[in-house]
């Protein structure tokens, strides 16, 4: 099964050698550290947002999404502190504006696999699918006003904690919560081994639990050992792993599910069955970075 060394070394503080942390990392809070790690990524997100006003550049909506993906994760390292109700529907939200941020990125992923796989015939097709795609997507996201629900949401959230009861040193905190995900990560790897090739869900899981405590790894790096952040080398491989399995995946339920708007001369058979070929592959693949 998958070590994750790092992981072990969780919430390490650095020996008096030059790597140990300074007086202001060992006395910082949790509380003060989520303003220093949310600010970042809302201003990466509405940089994004707002670069889409007039483009049409796909590249921008992969960003963005990049950047909600990793707030959903951090208002996830601070849900033991944050209002239920609250958390779950920030997450909800970044969740929904990271999907319509990221849709046109499925439908290149799924160009570049036919044209990978030799398939030909779709490609005028599914290229006028994808144009209404992007259309759509930078239509809902200009919609959103993403600056201010972004604002507004870590506004209320540095409410609560900077009001809150209690208080909690960041290393402390920053070993609970990778604790935390490489607990949920170990459990999601032994569910996927057991798990039948065609039960794709539980290495979906496993992908994103991989994310999930990369991102909390590079969040937290004040707090944690050079030990730990040398391993997140791994963990990235893992997810180049998943995430190939993931983007076949995807791609024939994509495929699947446009074949009716496709013209009437437009057969897709061929393609779905190159799909499926490739996927039995990469979930070999896959399986074998958990061992």
């Amino acid at each position: 099964m998958l070590r994750i060394e790092c992981i072990r070394e969780q919430g390490t503080i650095m020996a008096s050698d030059g790597n140990s942390h300074d007086a202001h990392a060992m006395t910082e809070t949790a509380q003060s550290r989520f303003g220093e790690l949310a600010s970042p990524l809302i201003e990466e997100a509405t940089k994004h947002a707002a670069a889409l006003n007039g483009s049409t550049n796909p590249e921008v909506l992969h960003k963005l999404r990049v950047a909600l993906r990793r707030l959903r994760t951090l208002f996830w390292a601070y849900r033991p502190l944050l209002n239920d109700d609250f958390d779950t529907r920030q997450r909800a939200l970044f969740k929904y504006l990271a999907t319509s941020a990221g849709s046109v990125r499925d439908w290149d992923i799924l160009l570049k696999l036919l044209n990978e796989l030799d398939v030909k015939g779709l490609d005028d097709s599914l290229k006028a699918r994808r144009a209404d795609v992007l259309a759509t997507s930078i239509e809902t996201i200009a919609n959103a006003d993403v600056k201010h629900v972004l604002m507004t949401g870590l506004k209320e959230a540095n409410h609560e904690l900077n009001t809150g009861p209690r208080r909690m040193p960041a290393v402390r905190f920053a070993k609970k919560r990778i604790g935390a995900a490489r607990s949920q990560l170990k459990k999601r790897i032994r569910k996927a081994l057991h798990a039948k090739q065609s039960n794709y869900a539980a290495y979906h899981e496993v992908r994103k639990a991989g994310k999930k405590v990369r991102y909390l790894l590079e969040f937290f790096e004040p707090d944690i050992s050079s030990g730990m952040l040398s391993k997140v080398k791994r963990l990235k491989r893992l997810q180049k792993r998943f995430g190939a399995l993931n983007d076949v995946v995807a791609s024939r339920g994509l495929l699947t599910s446009s074949a009716d708007a496709l013209p009437d001369d437009i057969d897709a058979k061929a393609a779905l069955s190159a799909l499926k070929t490739e996927q039995k592959q990469r979930f070999k693949a896959a399986r074998k970075a958990m061992r």
